[in-house]
């Protein structure tokens, strides 16, 4: 058993711990919904119940994968209004705050 543990370790990829990209946010906020069911709307406004189907039938690959994968765990986690800078100047949803002044139940 020890055996097969040491193959998993020696085989398995290594951790890397980089910082976010803020870029990744932004995207997240401004970016179109590609095709589908909610084509041509903000990622951000697409709804929980469809980012968990994503989350049960497999992200999309490449990028748009990982966004949505990234917005599902966002909003599982009740981090939503932490998007709210990020959006459009325009959208009637922004907020000029800076999101690290956020407590708990703030929305």
């Amino acid at each position: 058993m020890r055996h097969l543990l040491r193959m998993a370790e020696k085989s398995a990829p290594p951790r890397v711990h980089s910082a976010p990209d803020p870029k990744v946010l932004i995207e997240i906020a401004r970016m179109k919904m590609p095709f589908g069911r909610y084509s041509g709307r903000c990622l951000i406004d697409l709804p929980e119940p469809y980012l968990v189907w994503f989350s049960k039938q497999g992200f999309p690959e490449g990028r748009l994968g990982m966004l949505l994968a990234t917005l599902f765990e966002i909003k599982a986690n009740g981090l939503e209004p932490l998007l709210a800078p990020f959006r459009e100047k325009t959208d009637p949803r922004y907020r000029d705050t800076d999101p690290r002044q956020y407590r708990e139940g703030d929305r």
